[in-house]
Order: C-alpha cells, then structure tokens, then sequence
C-alpha cells in the first residue's frame, strides 16, 4: 500500500480496504447507488490509473462526488492515488473478482431495460 502520510501542500491520502474485509451486503450497498453504479461502470472501461475524480460526468456535486468515492473505497471497489493535482482512480477488479467471483461481471452487463 502506498504511503499515507500527507505531503507539503497535499491533502492526505485515501485509507482504503481491502476487498477481502467488505461483507457481501457493504459491497451490494456500494454497487446499488446509480451513481455509484455509472462511477464503475466508467472506469472498468478506462484504462488503470487514467482516470481522475473529475473525469467523470455524474449529476452531482464535488462533495456528493467525493462521498461517493469513499463509499467505493469502503466497499474495496476502489483504489486511489494522487498524480499531481489530480486524484486518479483503479477499479480494484482482480481482488474484487477474488472477493466475490462474478459479482462485477453481472453488475458491468448492459442494462436490459428491465
């Protein structure tokens, strides 16, 4: 894990967790909010580590956004890191995959419109 320790002029980095310690519930908690949803959605379509906070064209606010995020990281979905100014995203999708198999493939297929 990267260091977390806050850097001159930096904001401190994101505690995250690990996939393996995420009940099934706190991960169908995080995955069930359309946000949250369109948020992974979005980045398991991205290359790792290309995406920042910002990058992402949702109908909410920065503090909404931000709280999302944390939310994603509470569940083990998500990993973050500062590149400069800008704080870039990792779908955890491996670890995930190991956690809960073949729960990010069902919720990754295209709506049916049912």
């Amino acid at each position: 894990m990267p260091d977390q320790s806050p850097t001159a002029g930096h904001r401190p980095a994101p505690v995250h967790t690990h996939p393996d310690d995420v009940s099934v519930l706190t991960a169908l908690a995080a995955l069930a909010d359309p946000v949250r949803l369109r948020l992974v959605r979005e980045m398991a379509g991205s290359p790792v580590w290309t995406r920042s906070c910002g990058s992402f064209d949702v109908p909410v606010g920065k503090a909404a956004l931000s709280h999302h995020f944390t939310v994603l990281r509470a569940a083990g979905l998500v990993e973050q890191r500062d590149q400069g100014p800008k704080r870039v995203n990792r779908l955890r999708r491996e670890e995930f995959d190991a956690r809960f198999p073949g729960l990010l493939e069902l919720v990754l297929r295209p709506d049916d419109g049912a």
